[in-house]
């Protein structure tokens, strides 16, 4: 479980970083919970937006993959979220 100071620690790196992924009128699917997990494993944080013609909510969808990945989900803000998962293979994020 993260900290609020964690969090605000995690939100201020990925203000920096690039939305890689979206997720649209497939909603979650299979294919989306793997390459989002391999994502997380490569970069421990990430950013994704929620397209409106997915069908859910920015916070439904964050909810759904974090669980679905063994992430937390960091941040909901307008159509975007943030997930961060620690790398068991390449840890380059530290967190006090």
């Amino acid at each position: 479980m993260l900290t609020s100071k964690q969090r605000a620690h995690l939100r201020s790196l990925a203000s920096t970083e690039d939305t890689i992924m979206q997720i649209g009128k497939n909603g979650i699917t299979e294919t989306l919970i793997a390459t989002v997990g391999d994502a997380l494993e490569a970069r421990e944080l990430i950013k994704l937006r929620v397209l409106e013609n997915s069908g859910m909510t920015v916070r439904e969808a964050a909810e759904e993959l974090a669980a679905a990945t063994e992430a937390e989900v960091v941040s909901v803000i307008g159509t975007k979220c943030i997930l961060y998962r620690e790398s068991k293979t390449k840890k380059r994020i530290e967190l006090c």
